[in-house]
């Protein structure tokens, strides 16, 4: 295995989040509350780029593609996505000799053909080579609406922060495997969360470029939790959550709030009690992340704060749902706050009737 600081696929970046859905219409207007304003029309396919900053979301609404026959099994879902690398074919090239699987996209007359491998749940995990303004696949086989912004603001979101996945229990170390064996990732993170009736394993991965991670969520040995009720509305193993990154998070969720965006219920008022306790000297104005419903998490130490500032959206997408993040110097995932989310999340399925306890 090659040293965890080497880069052997040129890894770059996020691409771009390929979503579809067996009922049309359905993505569209979802997108465009989160603040996504489609850009491009695909020059001979029924697919459209939406963006936001530096953000691509795709809607493939092609009959009779992958992406068709995706949505047609998981329902509406993140059906795909892409890496940024320095050079695809190589990256290509290198990861069928590690064992990857490829996956063949049909393309048409004068189209480029995106080498792909088969990724989470079967999905298309898409390598790009070409994606500077100009010159980058959008160029090629898009075309852009006249008048409209290419990287239109939105609600200030940014980039794609991360990509968690849900997986069957005991499959955890398949996927850590798979990304360490091809791509080079390292695991940064490892949780094991027990709620008051359920419980699950995380292991954040990210690449050697630090600008890609993939969190894996297993179910623990007693079952019936959140990560199961995943897989079963899912049907499979697939993308659970898409995380956005932006430098105001205060402003993002007002914008999201006000174009109906539903967040996660705030958390209890004890949560925002103990912050001082746990969080001593952070600095954030206590009202304001309350009347949001934000979650803080970090370290403050030795007069230095590294904090990160987090919120949910509620389920958008059958089982899949949005996380909106502001790092401010912590490069974690939020750690300190899983257990009260865990819980509150639990609390929900109770609520709905998707969880049973013990008489």
């Amino acid at each position: 295995m090659a040293d965890l600081f080497e880069n052997p696929m040129g890894l770059m970046g996020f691409e771009f989040v390929e979503f579809a859905s067996p009922t049309p219409g359905m993505l569209e207007p979802i997108f465009e509350k989160l603040g996504f304003t489609k850009v491009a029309v695909h020059r001979s396919k029924d697919v459209v780029l939406y963006r936001q900053g530096e953000i691509n979301f795709i809607v493939n609404n092609e009959p009779k593609s992958a992406a068709a026959y995706f949505a047609a099994e998981h329902g509406a879902s993140a059906c795909g996505m892409a890496f940024r690398v320095k050079d695809a074919h190589k990256a290509y090239a290198r990861a069928l000799e590690l064992g990857a699987i490829p996956l063949e996209i049909p393309t048409g007359p004068m189209e480029l053909r995106l080498p792909a491998i088969k990724g989470i749940g079967g999905a298309p995990l898409y390598l790009i080579d070409r994606f500077e303004d100009g010159k980058s696949i959008y160029d090629i086989d898009f075309e852009f609406i006249e008048g409209v912004d290419r990287h239109p603001q939105g609600h200030g979101l940014q980039i794609i922060d991360h990509l968690t996945h849900n997986v069957y229990r005991g499959r955890m170390a398949y996927w850590a495997g798979f990304y360490e064996k091809l791509f080079n990732f390292r695991e940064i993170r490892y949780f094991d969360i027990q709620g008051e009736y359920t419980g699950l394993t995380s292991k954040a991965m990210t690449a050697p470029d630090g600008k890609i991670r993939i969190p894996l969520n297993e179910e623990s040995k007693t079952g019936g939790g959140q990560i199961e009720e995943f897989l079963l509305r899912f049907n499979g193993e697939g993308i659970q959550h898409i995380a956005l990154l932006t430098d105001d998070i205060f402003a993002t969720v007002d914008g999201l709030r006000a174009a109906g965006i539903p967040l996660m219920a705030a958390p209890p008022e004890t949560y925002y009690e103990m912050l001082e306790a746990r969080l001593p000297g952070h600095g954030e104005d206590v009202g304001a992340l309350k009347a949001r419903g934000l979650l803080v998490d970090g370290k403050v130490e030795d007069g230095s704060k590294r904090l990160l500032l987090q919120i949910f959206s509620e389920n958008q997408l059958g089982p899949v749902f949005f996380e909106f993040i502001q790092r401010k110097g912590d490069e974690g995932f939020g750690e300190g706050n899983f257990k009260a989310l865990f819980e509150s999340m639990e609390r929900d399925q109770l609520k709905r009737g998707a969880l049973k306890t013990a008489a």
